[in-house]
Formats: structure tokens, C-alpha cells, sequence
């Protein structure tokens, strides 16, 4: 019975990563693109768990999603429920090794006749072929090999307890149906999975003395006891991954205790006579759909009602839930990490951007609450560059394609220059600070100077952030002849600052304030081109972005040329 527990338990894990190796990424790029529609995340549930051989992975999954961000909780709760009704597929599909009768056909269907075949077949695509598709399919061939053999061990290792008094007589304490319902739960919280449990239910059944009064609340008991899985996942989760799980838990609880209630009180009233009918593998793979099907069908309706009863019991907290969402659950699909990634390095990128426009306006117009949403942004791209650059490096050692790990470089690199862009904001708005507390401030000539200049770092800090957000390597490329304009006018308001000082019309403090400015907004322009460079590079799958620089400003192409002469002219110093 262990040895064949083993092999079931080993074949049912080998199966489930071999369908979601080789159909997991799909199904996890649909889930992910749902709409809110019940049916849709209904059905959507329903197939991705008849594909995949497990509910728990789907909610698994689903949690994941919800952390992330990238599911919403309503969507959520309609892929749960159809993972319910998936999960009863495995059940039907294990029912086969129940099949008796010396009909050629029949005999045929029953996996014991075919699985020789498939571990064959199985055993050659997983060894010698080297193909990652034909090794899924064969990691798939071998698994569903070595669950039925299981299957078959525990069925012969059970049969001979039907004799056995002591072992009908624990039986019996099951056909009470709150114990039944406890004993369900508690074994299928100690599997985690729903479908071992079933499994094991079937293989109980080969001794005959398991009638459906005890298989019903064993069942509905371990609708409750697969919740534990999803639950256990939801640990350290942002509150809307929580809620997921435990709409999860709210589902299976309150389907199974109607119907348990409905099971005894129409039982007392009726005296059911299949109660006492021993239970086979067909009967019961009927029992756990039916019961499934119409769990969803009574509590589908009632799916807005579950989102409240959930968020009551975690409330909302707009402090907490707007903390950095990288789940390591989404590694198991780099595609979709990265994606998730790049999502965040773009609101990096806005923040960076929009902290520079507001750190501007601080020079001429100093406002402490401006200054204070800077001091934020600052501090928030310190958190996105700490949280997303370990997320990638993590990520990075995973199974990536090569244009995934392309995509992965590309972002650890530019979430640096981002976080730097918002460094430098903060120190345009400590030196207006500065500048504000001690009264004192730039001669009218210097003002509208450094306006020129800070107008070109802000049209450059948005060409470059635009580029990344919609990859647009034409306007990357507008980035580089606007930042050798800046590195003039630079130079330009250099000299003329000297020329003020020896005229004494500008003061040593304010001359030092003044080449901070100058200097600062430099290295914003030098960030934005590093932008620019490597979002160009990396459309060519390259990361020589400074051998792509040297040659841009040394070959001045036409098109350069072009871009250079119109940035010279609308940012002339007068």
C-alpha cells in the first residue's frame, strides 16, 4: 500500500510538470489576458485545470497573479470556481483502471493494457530524444505510467482489508458525515491535492467496503482540505493575494456544508437507498462531479458576494497594498516575470521622469510640497531599483530564451539610470532649497540661461523615458544630438558665468549653486543618452551601447546632423 502510495503520489507530480512544462506558459499567458466575465474565467479554470491535472497548481497560480497585479480579484474568483469543476476530469480518468468485463474493447480502455506502451514510448522521448517538447511529452507518457501502476498497487495491497473486521468497522465511523467530512479534508490537506486523495478513494473502493454514505462526505470534505495548498501559498502575499485564497477556502466551506447539511437532513427524511450501495470507481468519479458542478452552479451567482465577504475579512489598507508587487511565484514562467518586471521599470520610468519636470520648477518657484513629492519620488526609485534589480538577478538564473534574457539585461541596466535621473532631481531641489532659505537668487541674464538649459534636459529626459516606454528606437535615437547640444550650452553658460563673475555682476555662493545646476543637469542629459543607447543596442540584441555612441557622434550621419542643427537652433543662448 505505501510503495503503491509512492508510486502514485510520484506519477501524479511527474505528470503535472511534464502539462505544465509543455502547455503551462499558454494557459498561464491566457489566464492572464482574462476579461471579468464570469463564464469566460469560468471556463478558462475549467481548462486550464482539466489540462494541468490539478486545482491546487491553478490557484496556485491564480494567487501569483493576483499579487502581481496582473489578475484581479473578480477575475479570480470565476478562474477558482472552474478549477473546481477542472479537477473532477483526473477523477473520471482514473475511474479507467476500475473497468472489468472480457470484452476485447473494454479490456483495451483499461490503462493496465496501454500504459506498458506509453512508459515505452515515454522512456525514449525523456532519454534519448533532444527535443524539450518530445522530453515533456515523455516526462508526461512516464508519469501517467507510474501513477497507474500506483493506482494498481494500492487497489491490490487494499483488496484483501474487505476481510478484515477491524478495517470495516473504521469504515463505518466514516459514514457519519461530519466525521466523513473531517477525514476527507484532513487527508487531502496532508496530500495537497484534491485528485491523490480521489485517487486513494478509488483504491479503497477495490475492497468493497466503501458505500456511498461514507465516499459523499469523504469528497465534500476534500473539496475543504485542497484549500490548504493555496492557502500555504498566500503566506507573505500582498491582501488581494489573501483574499484569493481565501475566497478559495470560503467556496469549498460553504459548498460542502450545504450540501452536507442538505445530504443528512434529506437522508433522514428519504432513507436514501444507494447510502448502503458499495461504492466503485465510476460512482464515485460521478459523486465528486456532481457534487463540483453544483457547488459552482449554487454559488456562481453569488461570486460579488464572495469578494465582500473576503474583503471584510481583509480590509482594505492603500499604505500596504501599494508596496512593490514582484511575485518569485511567476518564475515557474519567466515570460510572464518579465513581463510583470518590465511593468514596474515602467512606472520606475515615469516617476523618474515626472520627479525631474517637478524638481525644475522648483529653481524660479520653490514650493515645499513639490519639493516633498520629489523627496518621495527619490525615495520610491531607490525601493523599485532594490526590489526589481534582486527580482531580475533572481529571475536571471532561471530557464530563459534568449530574447528574455536580452529583455532582463536590458532592464537591469536601465532601472540604474532611472534610479540615478531621480537622484539627481532630488539635488536640483536641495540646491533650490538652498537658494530659497538664504534669499538669494541668479541675475536675470543667468535665469534665463539656465532656463534654456533646463528646458533641453527636460525635453531629453522625455524623449528618453518615452522611447522606453513605447520602444520606439527612432525616437531613441533623437536622444543623443539633443545631449551634445546640452554638453554645449554647458560650456556656453560655463563661460558666461565666468564673464559675470570678473564683472562682479554674480557671487562666489551663488557662482558654486550655479555650476551644481550646470553639472547636475549634464549628468540627467548623460543618463538619458545611456537610455537612449542601450534601448537602441538592445532592438539589435546587442549591449555595445557605447561602441553605438562613440560611432553616432563620431560618424555624424546626416540624420544626426539633422537632429543636431534643429536642437542648436530652439535652444540657442541669446
Amino acid at each position: 500500500l505505501i510503495g503503491g502510495l509512492a508510486l502514485f503520489l510520484f506519477g501524479m507530480s511527474m505528470m503535472g510538470t511534464g502539462l505544465e512544462k509543455s502547455a503551462g506558459n499558454k494557459l498561464k499567458s491566457l489566464l492572464e489576458n482574462l476579461t471579468s466575465k464570469k463564464m469566460n474565467g469560468f471556463m478558462m479554470g475549467l481548462g486550464v485545470t482539466a489540462i494541468i491535472q490539478s486545482s491546487s497548481a491553478t490557484t496556485v497560480m491564480v494567487v501569483g497573479f493576483v499579487n502581481s497585479g496582473i489578475m484581479t480579484l473578480k477575475q479570480a474568483i470565476h478562474v477558482i470556481m472552474g478549477a473546481n469543476v477542472g479537477t473532477t476530469i483526473t477523477a473520471w480518468i482514473l475511474s479507467l483502471t476500475g473497468i472489468k468485463g472480457s470484452n476485447m474493447l473494454l479490456q483495451m480502455l483499461k490503462p493496465s493494457s496501454f500504459t506498458p506502451i506509453l512508459a515505452l514510448i515515454g522512456i525514449i522521448f525523456f532519454l534519448f530524444i533532444n527535443n524539450e517538447r518530445k522530453k515533456d511529452i515523455g516526462l508526461i507518457m512516464l508519469g501517467f505510467a507510474t501513477l497507474i501502476y500506483g493506482m494498481e498497487a494500492m487497489s491490490a495491497a487494499v483488496a484483501p482489508l474487505g476481510e478484515v473486521e477491524g478495517f470495516r468497522n473504521l469504515l463505518l465511523l466514516f459514514s457519519n458525515p461530519l466525521l466523513g467530512v473531517l477525514a476527507g479534508a484532513v487527508l487531502t490537506g496532508i496530500l495537497q491535492s484534491s485528485s491523490a486523495a480521489v485517487g486513494i478513494l478509488l483504491a479503497l473502493s477495490a475492497t468493497g467496503q466503501i458505500t456511498m454514505g461514507t465516499a459523499i462526505p469523504l469528497i465534500m470534505g476534500m473539496n475543504i482540505g485542497t484549500c490548504v495548498t493555496a492557502m500555504l501559498s498566500s503566506i507573505g502575499t500582498n491582501r488581494s493575494a489573501r483574499r484569493a485564497a481565501l475566497v478559495h477556502l470560503y467556496f469549498n466551506v460553504i459548498g460542502s456544508l450545504v450540501f452536507t447539511i442538505l445530504f443528512i437532513v434529506a437522508n433522514q427524511l428519504f432513507t436514501f437507498a444507494f447510502v448502503d450501495q458499495a461504492a466503485n470507481h465510476v460512482l464515485i468519479a460521478i459523486t465528486h462531479s456532481s457534487f463540483n458542478i453544483l457547488c459552482t452552479s449554487l454559488l456562481l451567482p453569488f461570486s460579488g458576494l464572495l469578494e465582500r465577504l473576503a474583503y471584510k475579512t481583509i480590509p482594505e489598507d492603500s499604505k500596504q497594498d501599494k508596496v512593490l508587487l514582484l511575485d518569485t511565484r511567476l518564475f515557474s514562467t519567466p515570460t510572464i516575470a518579465l513581463r510583470r518586471s518590465r511593468e514596474v521599470a515602467h512606472e520606475m520610468a515615469v516617476i523618474s521622469r515626472d520627479a525631474i519636470k517637478q524638481a525644475i520648477t522648483l529653481v524660479d518657484d520653490f514650493d515645499d510640497k513639490v519639493a516633498l513629492m520629489v523627496k518621495d519620488a527619490e525615495e520610491q526609485t531607490d525601493l523599485y531599483e532594490d526590489a526589481l534589480g534582486t527580482y531580475l538577478v533572481k529571475l536571471s538564473s532561471q530557464n530563459l530564451s534568449a530574447i528574455d534574457t536580452t529583455e532582463s539585461a536590458k532592464l537591469l541596466f536601465l532601472i540604474g539610470e532611472f534610479e540615478r535621473i531621480a537622484d539627481y532631481a532630488m539635488a536640483i531641489s536641495e540646491s533650490a532649497r538652498e537658494m530659497y532659505e538664504k534669499k538669494i537668487q541668479f541675475s536675470e541674464q543667468a535665469r534665463k540661461e539656465l532656463a534654456i538649459m533646463m528646458a533641453a534636459v527636460e525635453e531629453s529626459a522625455e524623449i528618453a523615458i518615452q522611447a522606453f516606454l513605447d520602444n520606439d528606437v527612432l525616437l531613441a535615437a533623437k536622444v543623443d544630438p539633443l545631449a551634445e547640444v546640452i554638453n554645449e550650452l554647458k560650456s556656453t553658460l560655463k563661460k558666461q558665468h565666468i564673464a559675470r563673475l570678473q564683472c562682479n555682476e554674480c557671487t562666489i555662493e551663488l557662482g558654486f549653486i550655479f555650476s551644481d545646476f550646470t553639472t547636475v543637469l549634464e549628468r540627467i542629459s548623460g543618463h538619458c543618452s545611456n537610455i537612449a543607447g542601450c534601448i537602441i543596442e538592445m532592438s539589435h540584441e546587442s549591449l555595445s551601447m557605447h561602441d553605438y555612441l562613440y560611432k553616432a557622434k563620431n560618424e555624424q550621419s546626416n540624420i544626426f546632423a539633422e537632429q543636431y542643427e534643429e536642437y542648436a537652433k530652439k535652444y540657442a543662448i541669446v
